[in-house]
This record gives C-alpha cells, sequence and structure tokens, in this order.
C-alpha cells in the first residue's frame, strides 16, 4: 500500500517512519488513518553456471534459514544500485547481466516495496563483507532444488515464495521462469 499524498512524517525512526492523514470516512465523518513506511528491500536470485545461489543465514532477531542475497535500500539509493551493492558486500560477486524480475508491495499498512532480481552469470571478485549483524554462507543449488528449498515452509521470503509456488502449479510459466534465470 502507498501513502496518499496529504500523509505527514509524525515520527522518524531508524528504519521505519510514520504517517497519518485524515481520511474521509463514508459517512461524512472524518478519522486519523495510520500507516509505516520503510526503504525498500531488494532481493537477488544470483545463478552461476547451472547453479542458483541461495543464502543459508542467521541473524540475531531470526533463526538460520534458507533466503534470498539481498538487503535494504539506503536512502536515495536507485534499487538495481542496491542490488549490485548487496550482491558484492554478501557474497563478493559480480554480473554484467541484470533483470527486473517483479516488484512487490505490503498488502497492509506499510509502504514497503520489495525488488527481486535475477542476476546471471556472476564471478566471484572478492570476498564478502559482511554487517556485524549477519552470518551468510552461499550455498549453490540446481533449480529443483531450489524448487524445493523456497517451498519449504521455513524460507524467509513468502511473497516470493508464494509466486514461485504457484508458477510451480503451470509447466509454461515454470519453464519461462527458469529462461528467466537460465536464458
Amino acid at each position: 500500500m502507498k501513502l496518499p499524498p496529504n500523509a505527514k512524517r509524525v515520527f522518524k525512526g531508524i528504519i521505519f517512519d510514520v504517517y497519518h492523514w485524515e481520511q474521509k470516512l463514508y459517512d461524512g465523518t472524518s478519522s486519523t488513518f495510520e500507516m509505516l513506511k520503510r526503504p525498500g528491500t531488494i532481493q537477488i536470485i544470483p545463478t552461476v553456471g547451472d547453479q542458483i545461489l541461495l543464502s543459508y543465514e542467521e541473524q540475531p532477531s531470526k533463526p538460520r534459514t534458507y533466503t534470498f542475497l539481498g538487503g535494504r535500500q539506503e536512502p536515495d539509493e536507485e534499487h538495481l544500485v542496491t542490488a549490485k551493492r548487496e550482491l558484492m558486500e554478501e557474497a563478493g560477486l559480480e554480473s554484467d547481466d541484470w533483470e527486473l524480475l517483479k516488484t512487490y508491495q505490503n498488502e497492509g499498512k506499510i509502504d514497503w516495496p520489495l525488488y527481486l532480481y535475477a542476476a546471471r552469470n556472476c564471478k566471484k571478485v572478492a570476498e564478502p563483507k559482511l554487517d556485524a549483524g549477519e552470518k551468510i554462507e552461499v550455498r549453490p543449488v540446481t533449480f529443483e532444488k531450489f524448487l524445493d528449498i523456497v517451498s519449504a515452509e521455513k524460507f524467509w521470503g513468502r511473497d516470493i515464495a508464494n509466486d514461485i509456488l504457484r508458477t510451480r502449479l503451470d509447466r509454461k510459466k515454470l519453464e519461462a521462469f527458469r529462461r528467466k534465470l537460465f536464458p
């Protein structure tokens, strides 16, 4: 959900800002509505050869699990720039072949975009430089294993996992998705 143009920031947090606005109701009265806004998040599906690289990570606020490489946008940073920076920081990888696969928007009371990228034919160019709150192990998997991992209940990234689960139900869509990752 996007913030309405008349929303005013009433609190600036470290990650989340709180906004209020007056909303006219169906009976003609008005009420103050509230919503959060936060920087966008980038998720990356990097490939090397015929393998997909997944993050097997742990952070202080969540247990070790599989997820995508990626992270939070910096203020005024374009999402592709964030994707390239995060891939370098978390895996020491670069790619010259990027594609924005989909943009998600939180359905609730948080203005929080999520950008899913494919980074094809990645090359190792440096050692990862992880944040102090990250433990990341990059694990290569086949496309079939990737589908199984993303479909698991503990996979972190439910919006994308739901899309991939629906894609698995249609062979043509699944093959088109595979070709996006491995043209």
